[in-house]
């Protein structure tokens, strides 16, 4: 295996077509990040934290704490204020293979009615997965972008969110998750972006390279590559196969609009049938311009106001363009422009062509 590996390095050095590396196509089935998730308390607030009143929950967290260090509220204090506290969410992403003592970055959102968690302290807060079991432990201080102020008479502004914030390196990573890397005789590739041609020309770079059969593909989003068993063996085949340059396929034709922003993207394989487009705009320009009605002297009559409206249309001339059989983006990007057709007249002329099956491709509105 190892003289597999050092010519796969030789044959990699000799040089390759520009394409894109395996490992932006493809990620290793099992190898992937978990989520986990998390509740707490946020103390040292500056009286920015719940009210206790509309989040009881807040306070029955904070009491069920005390009482774990032995401390008990007596009964007769009532309702307490705690406008330092508050009840707060905590999320991360635990990375493949890390293990016991790494630390992470948390995410800490607020779910209560807090103002602002600025200056405030994450406590010590377990992190648990989809399994029920704590993967890390969390705690620190909190960074938050954005802040809250009020004045006396009313008056605030808020900048950003500042009821959410980070704790970098917040938490430690208390438990492996098993990853099932080290396991079979064999690792699957799964697309980031399901295809046939693509799987194709990476089933086929591989036997070229290793020998045939010795990659699989399962459909068009997956390949079963053979791997050694041995760990260390494993991690050297993977770095070079994982830098191979694979010839990507090309994505379906599509034409992206955006209707809120006006963004408009058309892909590279986007065709026209022929026909004939022309697009203008009229427009329509009411005025008013009453005039007063005076009467003549010594008739009795009384001064009037007259309305007068005056309405004119104007069309736009804007030439008819054809679009010639087999037209490609560079096309249709000119005969448009010539035209000086706004995004909102581009989507309108593309959902025409759409409608009259001229356009050869998927027009998807977002």
């Amino acid at each position: 295996m190892k003289r597999l590996i050092t010519a796969l390095c030789l044959l990699l050095a000799a040089g390759v077509a520009q394409a894109e590396r395996l490992k932006d196509l493809a990620s290793i089935q099992g190898v992937r990040t978990n989520q986990l998730i998390g509740y707490g308390l946020v103390v040292g607030l500056n009286g920015t934290g719940d009210q206790t009143t509309q989040t009881p929950f807040t306070l029955q967290t904070f009491n069920n704490m005390l009482a774990q260090f032995g401390i008990k509220v007596p009964a007769n204090v009532g309702n307490v204020q705690l406008k330092n506290v508050a009840a707060v969410s905590i999320h991360a992403d635990l990375p493949p293979f890390a293990k016991p003592g790494q630390v992470i970055d948390v995410t800490i959102s607020s779910i209560g009615n807090a103002k602002s968690l600025r200056g405030g302290s994450l406590l010590m807060s377990p992190l648990k997965g989809i399994d029920g079991n704590v993967y890390a432990i969390a705690q620190g201080n909190l960074v938050v972008g954005g802040f809250d102020a009020e004045g006396s008479d009313g008056s605030r502004i808020t900048v950003n969110v500042p009821s959410s914030g980070r704790i970098p390196s917040g938490a430690t990573v208390e438990r492996p998750v098993p990853s099932g890397f080290e396991q079979g005789n064999s690792l699957t590739l799964n697309l980031n972006r399901p295809d046939f041609t693509t799987a194709k020309n990476i089933v086929d770079k591989l036997n070229e390279l290793l020998g045939p059969g010795v990659a699989q593909a399962i459909d068009g989003g997956s390949v079963r590559v053979s791997a050694p068993l041995d760990p260390n063996q494993r991690v050297d085949y993977l770095s070079v196969i994982e830098n191979l340059e694979i010839e990507a396929g090309q994505a379906v034709a599509k034409v992206i609009i955006n209707s809120r922003t006006g963004t408009i993207v058309i892909g590279q394989n986007v065709r026209v049938q022929p026909a004939a487009v022309t697009h203008g705009s009229l427009t329509v320009t009411i005025t008013e311009d009453p005039i007063v009605s005076q009467p003549e002297a010594f008739s009795g009559g009384q001064t009037a106001v007259v309305p007068r409206s005056k309405v004119s249309a104007e069309q736009e001339a804007k030439p008819m363009f054809k679009f010639g059989p087999g037209t490609t983006l560079d096309e249709i990007v000119r005969a448009v422009n010539q035209v000086g057709a706004a995004p909102s007249d581009l989507m309108a002329i593309l959902e025409a062509l759409k409608q009259a099956g001229a356009l050869q491709a998927d027009l998807i509105v977002i």
